[in-house]
Order: structure tokens, then C-alpha cells, then sequence
């Protein structure tokens, strides 16, 4: 089941990511990201999560010790291949949401699609580094803009 999971989420986020670098940006196109990707991923991942913590799913993973107050505790959350898919789970849904926010902003800004593609291409493979670059590189235009743009 969890072999299942994985290899469908990380379909799904892959799609989306080719979408969003290198399709034209409709209106369609980045609420699909959004509503498809973005949501199904978080749905899989509230799912995935309630029932690891609850021992529905996988009732060897947690083994009464699991929490996010402890390094142990997060370890035991871990130490299953549910645990280990919901954990990559809850990172495809957080940078395929990141970037759907870089591209926005970046088309809103007015930057080229060759100067987004890596930056975007960064977030897939990095988050942070990639919302890093892009923080730094929008923050000139971003003051012309004024404040919240």
C-alpha cells in the first residue's frame, strides 16, 4: 500500500511541477496545480498523517511513542515506510504549493519564464533553496511595487 502511495504522489507532484515550468499559464492550468495537486497531496497527507498517529494504518509505525515534541517521538513517526511516505508527502504538497507561489508572483512581477524555470526547477529539488533564491532575487522589484506586492 504505502509503495502504492509514494509512487502515486510522486507521479502526481512530478506532472504538476512539468506543468507548471513549462506550460503556458492559464488560468486552468495553476488552479489544476493547485486544486489537483496541491489539495490532493494535502488530502493524502491529512489522511496519511491521522491515521499513523492513530495506529489506523499503520499500527507497527508509531508505536505509542510518536509525537512532535521529541526528537524520538518524530523519529518513531518515521521509522515505517507509512510514516516515510507521508513525511515526503507533506514535502511535495508544501514546495508544489511554494512554487505555484514563486510563479504567480513572478509573472506578476514581470520575469521571464527562462529566469523562473531554475528557480522553480531549485524548488522541486530543494524547497528552501529555492524559495531562498527567489526571495532574494524578486526583493528589488518587489520594493518598486511597494509594500505586499
Amino acid at each position: 500500500m504505502w509503495d502504492t502511495a509514494f509512487g502515486a504522489a510522486n507521479i502526481l507532484a512530478m506532472v504538476m511541477w512539468a506543468a507548471l515550468i513549462l506550460a503556458p499559464r492559464w488560468p486552468a492550468l495553476l488552479a489544476a496545480v493547485l486544486y489537483v495537486g496541491v489539495g490532493l497531496l494535502c488530502l493524502a497527507y491529512s489522511v496519511g498523517i491521522v491515521g499513523i498517529l492513530s495506529g489506523a494504518l499503520d499500527p507497527g509505525g508509531a508505536g505509542g511513542s510518536a509525537d512532535f515534541s521529541t526528537i524520538e517521538g518524530v523519529r518513531a513517526i518515521f521509522a515505517s515506510d507509512g510514516g516515510v511516505t507521508i513525511g515526503w508527502i507533506h514535502y511535495l504538497a508544501f514546495d508544489l504549493f511554494v512554487g505555484l507561489w514563486i510563479a504567480r508572483d513572478a509573472d506578476a512581477k514581470g520575469f521571464s519564464r527562462l529566469l523562473q524555470a531554475p528557480i522553480l526547477l531549485a524548488t522541486f529539488l530543494a524547497g528552501p533553496l529555492g524559495l531562498f533564491l527567489w526571495l532574494a532575487i524578486r526583493e528589488r522589484r518587489a520594493r518598486e511595487q511597494g509594500p505586499w506586492q
